[in-house]
């Protein structure tokens, strides 16, 4: 059994990540996007989805890159 890098927790259906060719041990999801999801630089919650970049900065969302001072960024067209 593998021991989830997040929590600690010995399970026999753990699952391994690679990310940036970097190897992680994860329990569940939530452990793994708690870990490695991006977090967003307005808001600071991790994002799970696609995001947005305004230069070179990670939103969750075109509200926050707003809110931010990226102007540009819409979350789709009206």
């Amino acid at each position: 059994m593998s021991h989830c890098e997040k929590c600690g927790n010995e399970y026999d259906k753990a699952f391994e990540v690679t990310m940036a060719g970097k190897k992680h041990i994860f329990d569940s999801f939530e452990c793994a996007i708690a870990t490695l999801a991006p977090t967003c630089k307005h808001c600071g919650c991790r994002i799970v989805g696609h995001g947005v970049e305004a230069s070179g900065t990670i939103y969750c969302c075109a509200h926050c890159a707003r809110e931010s001072g990226s102007q540009s960024i819409r979350d789709r067209d009206a």
